[in-house]
């Protein structure tokens, strides 16, 4: 990966127990790959990352999710952990931004858990995607076509299930990311499996 994101603004959205791998590994490719990017949860300060079920290391938040414009981003990026999206679905400001994101057509990605603040914001509805398997039922419920896949586009939505699936997911997302959205028409829901 070189500079094919030179010039895009990637938000990562997350909070307390996000999985660790789940957000540094797709943060370094972005990264690696040009790309600005903004750390955004709750509120700015350290948060707690988990490995698995244990507390792992924190990391800076630096901008609060009702503080951003959704205007101001070329896309997203939601980690997973259990605890991580069962907060953020529930905060408003939080659902508002991945929705708006969402509707402008602004490309996603989602693994493991992440999936669940989609559902929350009403966006699966006719589109096929994977997660961890405990979400199959909310997203089937939601609308969504769930699938055992390592990682599955969507539309300009890149979902994977577990932290396995991570190399596969890294990829998936700076080549969505890299696609210029204003020449890539409106959204789809033919699924690829990748």
């Amino acid at each position: 990966m070189a500079n094919e994101l030179q010039g895009k603004r990637i938000a990562f959205l997350f909070t307390e127990g996000v999985e660790q791998v789940e957000l540094e590994k797709p943060l370094e490719a972005v990264r690696d790959a040009g790309a600005e990017v903004d750390l955004i949860s709750l509120e700015t300060g350290e948060v707690q990352m988990f490995q698995h079920h244990d507390k792992g290391d924190t990391i800076e938040a630096t901008k609060a999710v009702s503080k951003v414009e959704p205007t101001d981003y070329d896309g997203l990026v939601l980690p997973g952990g259990v605890i991580n999206p069962d907060i953020l679905r529930t905060d408003e400001d939080a659902v508002r931004f991945v929705r708006t994101l969402f509707d402008r057509g602004k490309p996603v990605g989602a693994i493991c858990h992440g999936p669940w603040t989609l559902v929350e914001a009403d966006v699966v509805r006719g589109r096929k995607l994977t997660s961890w398997p405990s979400l199959k039922t909310d997203i089937r419920n939601a609308g969504g076509d769930w699938t055992d896949a390592e990682c599955l586009e969507d539309g300009g939505l890149v979902t994977s299930r577990k932290p396995d699936d991570l190399p596969a997911f890294c990829s998936a997302i700076v080549e969505l990311f890299a696609e210029d959205q204003a020449t890539a028409g409106p959204r789809t829901t033919e699924a690829v499996t990748l």
